[in-house]
């Protein structure tokens, strides 16, 4: 156990600040180029594309310097990150000799001096779904086609990164499980074996309410990938506000003829148009086994999502996809209205509605489970919390050095402003708990920290 002070200073009024900002990100590979004047073969995508020619070759070519001395001390393990004053350069091999590399400009505040000059101090401290992997692309149309869907997925991508407004939650890219009784999940379950058995093509369900998953007949991986898509892009495009009151209790008794609240959010827009278009969008799963090749249908009634994978080659009509509205449309709104009472009256039981006892978040590395009581709002641009940003940097930072330890780990911080943070990493699993403890001492902080382990983990082993 490691402990440690630090300080959350207040923001002076005359400090000027400005966030974190995405100064260029491109792929390449080495093996494109390797001969003199052959460089510009190597860039398979740069953003921005305005950059002149023999800067993106030289940008290019000191990353891949870097990478190659890194080997030297590490050959299986290149570099992941550089960091400067300025800058922070992040890089990923996702496939054998493709290289991903985003250049993040640090954090600045600009202070003024006692002489009225402004200082300047630099803060130091979705692809492969949609379009398989690169060397598929190749396979399918050479390096020609490989660029065009580089170009084509990461100029949408990149302007949805909002870098300001990234924490802990985004470092670990999990999934947020919606928690149910027994009883209601068994429905859930019930309602996706007969969906599978009338729709005998679909290959793979999922299931989720309010953004939050219950049930995935994906791989861990693909589905994590898929849920990013589906609550950072897909669902915020198809808020509806007149849905908002809909969560009302349905009897289950409801006459089959009864207008239901199902709707399509891939696919066609309106069933009753004759020249209505069937086009779902294809993704890629088990890339690294099978290969699949999946159109993926969204289909969501009241706060209730269900998503159908159906393979590619199946040809989906419109008389298809009224069918499945048929069936899923009126037990799928039932089945929502039957969560959504079930959700109420657990919530009055347990009195969740209350500012929660502690602020934490959890990361399951196994089930890629997590939880926070301290984001009041987390959506891609917006990270609202109820604590200091000061305080989710250390959480930050003492998420860093877990990564750089193989062992079960805890360390505990004493902020300035009263407040402690501590992280316990074991087994697989990482707790972050802020406490506002004013005269607590270490003994204290970790007897409430075993008392929040005990209410809220019961069943998880932590490392005491």
């Amino acid at each position: 156990m490691a402990a440690a002070a630090a300080g959350t200073g207040t923001w002076a009024a005359q400090e000027k600040q400005f966030p974190p900002a995405l100064l260029s990100f491109f792929i390449y590979n080495p093996r494109f180029g390797p001969r003199e004047g052959e460089e510009e073969n190597k860039i398979l995508f740069y953003h921005p594309n305005e950059v002149e020619k023999n800067e993106k070759i030289r940008n290019v070519g000191l990353c891949e310097a870097i990478v190659q001395f890194t080997r030297t001390f590490s050959p299986s393990k290149p570099a992941k990150s550089l960091h400067t004053q300025k800058n922070r350069q992040f890089f990923n091999e996702p496939e054998e000799n493709f290289w991903m590399v985003m250049v993040v400009r640090n954090p600045i505040i600009e202070k003024q001096s006692k002489d009225g000059k402004a200082v300047v101090e630099y803060q130091e401290e979705e692809l492969l779904l949609f379009n398989g992997t690169f060397l598929k692309a190749m396979e399918d149309g050479g390096v020609k086609l490989l660029k065009e869907r580089l170009e084509k997925f990461f100029h949408r991508y990149l302007q949805t990164l909002h870098l300001q407004s990234c924490d802990l939650l985004d470092i670990f890219g999990g999934i947020s499980f919606f928690p149910l009784d027994k009883m209601t999940y068994l429905k859930i379950q019930s309602f996706i074996n007969r969906m599978e058995e009338s729709l005998s093509v679909v290959k793979y369900t999922a299931f989720l309410y309010n953004d939050q998953l219950i049930w995935s007949g994906l791989e861990q991986d693909d589905m994590r990938i898929l849920y990013k898509y589906l609550t950072t892009s897909l669902f915020p495009r198809h808020i509806e506000p007149e849905l908002a009151g809909r969560d009302s209790p349905v009897r289950a008794e409801m006459p089959g003829n009864l207008q239901h609240y199902g709707r399509f959010l891939t696919g066609p827009l309106n069933l009753n148009d004759p020249e209505a278009k069937c086009r779902f969008p294809k993704i890629f799963v088990n890339t690294d086994d099978t290969y699949e090749e999946l159109h993926l249908i969204v289909y969501k009634a009241m706060s209730a999502a269900v998503c159908f994978m159906i393979d590619a080659s199946t040809q989906l009509t419109l008389d298809f996809c009224r069918r499945l509205d048929s069936i899923v449309g009126p037990q799928l709104t039932v089945l929502a209205s039957d969560i959504c009472e079930q959700f109420n009256i657990n919530k009055r039981i347990s009195g969740s509605e209350k500012e929660p006892q502690f602020k934490f978040i959890y990361f399951n590395h196994m089930n890629l489970a997590e939880k926070s009581t301290i984001h009041m709002r987390k959506t891609p641009s917006v990270s609202l919390t109820s604590v200091h940003p000061d305080l989710m940097k250390i959480l930050g930072d003492i998420n860093s050095d877990f990564t750089r330890a193989d062992e079960d780990e805890e360390i505990i911080v004493k902020a300035m402003s009263d407040y402690w943070v501590v992280g316990k990493k074991s087994d697989q699993r990482e707790l972050y708990v802020i406490l506002n403890q004013k005269n607590a001492n270490l003994i204290e902080v970790n007897e409430e920290v075993k008392k929040l382990c005990a209410t809220q983990f019961n069943n998880i082993f932590f490392l005491d």
